[in-house]
């Protein structure tokens, strides 16, 4: 098997998009779609083989790299940080119990490139999106990584607690202590709560999801 379908088989197996992927590497989003159905690249530049195959989990030598540069190499340099997958989900819809936040698999991020993103990993986790709510930006069976770190509140796409149910919805402030809980699906319509009303968990800082 040739690196381009080695990768690919890589992406399908552990239910990446490659779009995802690209975007990773700070690409444009069909990227690796090009390089593994066009050629093109003709090969993968030696920081993006590294990076991938330190968040796949195996040799650069399988993505087309030679045996010295191995992933193995960067296993030892722990140049990586897994991030807890929770077996809990957030909905874009109608809203989704709040079950036990228990740990059942990772997904491992270039330690390098967390930092580059302002993120630090013992503050990250990533949950499953359930729903339709947030459709085209989220899907259901997309999985996001949320910011759990106190911050000063800015509008964006957060994950919340509404009624001990989680949402994954846009934040809008509308002053005076009110928030409104957006969907990107214009079927849903905002929702107005007090900011006492609700609780702020995480901010999305980033998705996957297949093609």
């Amino acid at each position: 098997m040739n690196s381009r379908d080695r990768l690919a088989e890589l992406a399908k197996a552990r239910g990446i998009s490659l779009a995802a992927l690209s975007r990773m590497l700070s690409r444009n989003p069909t990227y690796l779609q090009q390089y593994i159905t066009k050629g093109s690249p003709k090969k993968l530049e030696e920081e993006d083989r590294r990076v991938l195959a330190q968040f796949l989990g195996v040799d650069e030598e399988e993505l087309g790299g030679p045996k010295e540069k191995s992933y193995k190499t960067l296993h030892r340099s722990k140049e990586w940080v897994d991030v807890p997958r929770l077996a809990v989900d957030a909905s874009a819809g109608p809203g989704a119990a709040n079950g036990e936040e228990q740990v059942f698999d990772a997904f491992r991020f270039s330690r390098r490139w967390l930092a580059e993103q302002g993120l630090d990993g013992a503050e990250l986790s990533a949950i499953r999106v359930v729903g339709d709510s947030m459709e085209p930006l989220l899907r259901e069976g997309d999985e996001v990584l949320v910011d759990c770190r106190e911050q000063p509140f800015r509008d964006g796409v957060h994950v919340v607690r509404l009624d001990e149910v989680l949402l994954v919805k846009r934040v809008a402030s509308k002053g005076g202590g009110r928030f409104a809980l957006l969907s990107q699906n214009q079927a849903y319509p905002p929702i107005d709560v007090d900011g006492g009303d609700f609780d702020i968990i995480g901010r999305v800082v980033w998705k996957s999801g297949r093609v």
